[in-house]
């Protein structure tokens, strides 16, 4: 049995997850695996996480933002023509370290992952998992406020902090 399947998600043509073990659980079988790292990419952060997995044609790796939302939907729509046929798309949040490592939610990214699903959506490809789902609610029931949250976030804040902004 393949992650998907395990994790229950492969059966949706969009899925979401968190961090690296999130995209691990989510990638396999997928053509376009978008990597959600909302301040990271906006402050010339670390590159984004490597994805094993995939279809057999290769799986596309898209490192975005919130601003990337209407690229990502145009990738996926383009990805769907070439491919003749249904587009699986894993998008995945980055989340935020804490200091042993692990990965704790963080606003800022499941707002921007929720755009990037809400814009796919839009765009036609709406075969959401429930998880998929939650991300995009969150995202356009806080659409009128989301660049503030995002600033107000304590990801933000802590980046703030450190940086002595």
């Amino acid at each position: 049995m393949d992650l998907a399947t395990a994790h229950g998600q492969g059966s949706y043509q969009v899925r979401f997850d968190w961090g690296a073990a999130g995209a691990t659980a989510i990638a396999e079988g997928a053509h376009l695996v978008v990597w959600v790292d909302q301040l990271a990419a906006a402050h010339g952060g670390p590159e984004p996480m490597p994805v094993l997995g995939g279809t057999r044609g290769g799986v596309e790796l898209m490192p975005v933002t919130l601003d990337d939302a209407a690229d990502v939907a145009a990738a996926a729509l383009r990805r769907q023509t070439e491919l003749g046929g249904r587009c699986v798309i894993a998008v995945v949040a980055a989340g935020a370290a804490r200091a042993d490592g692990s990965i704790r939610f963080a606003v800022e990214d499941l707002l921007a992952a929720g755009a990037i699903i809400d814009a796919i959506g839009s765009a036609g490809i709406d075969h959401q998992s429930p998880e998929a789902a939650a991300a995009a609610s969150a995202y356009s029931g806080l659409k009128n406020a989301t660049r503030h949250l995002i600033s107000a976030s304590a990801s933000s804040r802590e980046q703030r902090e450190s940086s002595g902004a």
